[in-house]
């Protein structure tokens, strides 16, 4: 491999550990940190970060010939911010006709801004992620993700929600708990949450119903439970999420399930997305052997929960949700308490009952395009200019268009959600007509064999 030769203001790729390549700048250290002895290093800045860290040459690309590579095998909203952060420092840097302004990362000047505390440069072989955080740092306790890495903001609903300081694998500012951590389910949305909790250095036993699914975790340093009871016996924080209420149950009422290694003191975390009566009956039922409970369904796809994005409404026992809190920004970009049992069931549910009657009312205005003779891509461009244009919309519409229905979210699963919603909506006395509607309009796509694709496969129930 031919030697890269890097001066101070390079732009680069660096690869910390097992994260993946991000855009940083070549600057000058703090003058009181020395070089590692025996590494040829640089000392990089991370873009869209607040990251230092010494990396060694051979984890160092240019930034310009690897840009193109690196943009196809990288995704997420934050390495996109990251990138964009680097073509804003390009454009601000040929304005000012090549001359740096900044005395960023020089760390020297009076009145300048300290960097922050960089990270020590990783071996090659160092697979022990807490290698990234800065060992002079004295091991924060459970109660300190919340006071010091996090910032709280109470509603004036009373609710608390917690946003992570930065949710991404390039960050590695997050202290993961010393608790051990168990999870059980590794669906489209429980993968990438393990996968998340894996790069942040989380300690993960993982139990999954089809045990082959949990090989390639096994691979990634996840350790494997052969029972439910066997993993929350193991663990101290036990996460689940899977597919409906049935399930929630059979696992942790079944055989060898959770309630058999619930013990006192023992914490257990429910995030499928299930009804409210079912929360209630799962928590008294940990509460009876001494567990604490706390529900936490996720609000997301497959693509969003793999980039670690994924919005967290938690309710239960609010000691739990603090213990949880470097493992929720492992795997979300915020999270929200809302107070007792219950509360999160029905607040996700109301999400999903929105979401999947928009994406109904989303795949009717298509169809109806294409009936009259209109452009179905003329409607999806003018949509996207208007106020209801978003990420969604867009992602769902091209799905449709291109005959992509490969899950992000399953169709079965929004139908279920619907279900639910409307049987609340009766407990409330409350009319969910909209609800209702979509509802049939999915029960449809499901008699059309359409239960195991995308939600947006709901656009075949208007066509057949």
């Amino acid at each position: 491999m031919a030697t890269v030769h890097l001066r101070i203001g390079d732009l680069v790729w660096g690869k910390l550990g097992r994260y993946p390549p991000w855009p940083g700048k070549v600057v000058s250290p703090p003058k009181d940190l020395k070089k590692p002895r025996g590494k040829k290093c640089h000392f990089v800045k991370f873009f869209g970060t607040e990251d230092h860290a010494w990396i060694k040459v051979e984890q160092l690309k240019p930034y310009h010939p690897h840009k193109e590579e690196m943009i196809k095998i990288n995704k997420g909203k934050r390495f996109q911010q990251a990138v964009d952060a680097v073509e804003d420092f390009l454009k601000k840097k040929e304005k000012q006709g090549g001359k740096e302004q900044s005395s960023e990362g020089k760390g020297d000047s009076k009145g300048k801004k300290t960097p922050a505390k960089p990270l020590k440069i990783l071996e090659e072989d160092d697979e022990d992620l807490s290698a990234l955080k800065d060992p002079s740092e004295k091991p924060a306790s459970s109660m300190e993700p919340i006071s010091k890495r996090l910032k709280i903001v109470e509603e004036d609903t009373r609710s608390t929600s917690i946003q992570a300081a930065d949710s991404t694998a390039i960050n590695g500012s997050i202290t993961p708990t010393d608790k051990r951590i168990g999870f059980l389910g590794l669906g489209l949305m429980g993968s990438g949450i393990v996968s998340n909790l894996l790069k942040m250095g989380h300690v993960v036993t993982v139990w999954n119903r089809t045990v082959e699914k949990c090989d390639l975790f096994i691979q990634e340093g996840a350790r494997l439970g052969r029972t439910p009871a066997e993993v929350v016996s193991m663990c101290d924080i036990t996460f689940s999420c899977v597919s409906d209420p049935k399930a929630a149950r059979d696992l942790v009422l079944g055989p060898s399930g959770v309630l058999q290694g619930i013990r006192p003191g023992k914490c257990y975390v429910e995030m499928s997305t299930v009804d409210p009566e079912t929360i209630t009956e799962l928590s008294q039922v940990i509460s009876s052997r001494g567990g604490r409970f706390l529900e936490a369904p996720v609000a997301g796809s497959q693509q969003v929960s793999n980039e670690g994005m994924l919005v967290i409404l938690a309710a239960g026992d609010r000691t739990v949700y603090e213990d949880c809190s470097s493992c929720f920004q492992a795997m979300g970009k915020t999270s929200f308490f809302l107070g007792e049992v219950g509360n999160a069931a029905r607040m996700m549910l109301i999400l999903n009952m929105v979401q999947g009657s928009f994406m109904a009312t989303i795949a009717e205005g298509l169809t109806l395009a294409q009936a009259t003779g209109q452009s179905q891509h003329t409607f999806l461009d003018i949509l996207s200019q208007g106020q209801m244009a978003s990420t969604f919309v867009d992602q769902k519409c091209q799905n449709i268009l291109q005959g992509n229905f490969k899950p992000d979210y399953y169709l079965k699963h929004i139908q279920k959600d619907l279900r639910l919603a409307i049987s609340m909506g009766d407990t409330a006395n409350h009319p969910t007509p909209m609800a209702a509607a979509a509802n049939e309009v999915y029960k449809r796509a499901k008699a059309l064999d359409q239960s195991d694709n995308d939600m947006s496969a709901v656009y075949r129930a208007y066509i057949h």
